[in-house]
């Protein structure tokens, strides 16, 4: 299953349009993400990392180019797909349980392999003790921690067991320590999952991108700049990594490309890709 394709980005590009203005939000956007592969994008607010990943979730259809899926090409969301967003997106009057039995349930409808409530519920639990939340199955979303929310939606995520994970800055509006326990959970998950996901992750902090990603997808407005291959060794875990020479190396060209004006980057390092 590795190294076999599993999104394929050719020449895609998207435009908003309004009355009085046309604006160019990506332009001729190329990349192919292997099965299984984690990839980070980062670069600065604006740049079109969300956008980007609007376009892989199916919200938004590209003005011209194509992204395909497994060989095909995708016309808005799929049960191939599940999304985890910054802000939880988490049904307010279900409990945890409910809220991961309910999108399994959903899922396996759209898959045509509908399954029974009852083996949803049984599903739901196995993934929420999974992400350590065991005796917290029946407590409703305003009863819970931001962190926890998040868990639960990544258990929610995972246990509809799609082939692509896409998650929009997840981890952004938490604090560091529950951010860690969050990362460390997620690389766990991806790690021991009998069918390893593919994840595109947007993010706009370097470290997390250095912690995660097998490569990191930097954009800058509209474009991406540089695709970079993080080979720090698995399993990963702070703040071991950041002692290393290799990691310190990455850190050090990712910030150069992050506070460098634009203009400078292309004109010392070569047009954008």
């Amino acid at each position: 299953m590795e190294n076999e394709t599993a999104i394929e980005i050719k020449n895609l590009s998207l435009l908003y349009e309004s009355e009085n203005a046309t604006y160019e939000a990506l332009k001729d956007i190329n990349l192919t993400i292997n099965r299984g592969e984690f990839i980070c994008i980062v670069g600065s607010s604006g740049c079109g990392k969300s956008t980007l990943l609007s376009v892989l979730e199916g919200l938004n259809t590209a003005t011209s180019g194509s992204v395909k899926i497994n060989g095909k090409e995708i016309h808005g969301a799929g049960a191939e797909r599940a999304v985890v967003f910054q802000s939880y997106s988490l049904f307010p009057w279900m409990t945890a349980r409910e809220n991961v039995a309910f999108a399994v349930y959903e899922t396996s409808k759209k898959r045509g392999k509908k399954i029974p409530k009852k083996k949803a519920s049984e599903i739901a639990l196995s993934f929420l003790k999974r992400v350590e939340l065991n005796g917290f199955e029946d407590k409703l979303p305003g009863e819970l921690s931001g962190g926890m929310q998040q868990r639960v939606a990544i258990a929610r995520a995972m246990a509809c067991d799609p082939e692509i994970l896409l998650m929009d800055e997840p981890f952004g509006a938490l604090d560091a320590k529950i951010r860690e326990n969050l990362q460390n959970l997620l690389l766990k998950m991806w790690r021991e999952d009998e069918k390893k996901k593919t994840v595109v992750f947007v993010t706009h902090d370097l470290n997390e991108a250095e912690l995660l990603a097998d490569r990191i997808v930097f954009m800058i407005p509209k474009q991406i700049y540089a695709v970079i291959e993080d080979n720090l060794p698995r399993p990963r875990h702070y703040p071991y990594i950041q002692d290393s020479a290799e990691y310190k190396e990455l850190y050090q060209k990712l910030v150069k490309y992050f506070y460098h004006e634009t203009s400078e980057l292309i004109d010392s390092e070569g047009a954008a890709l």
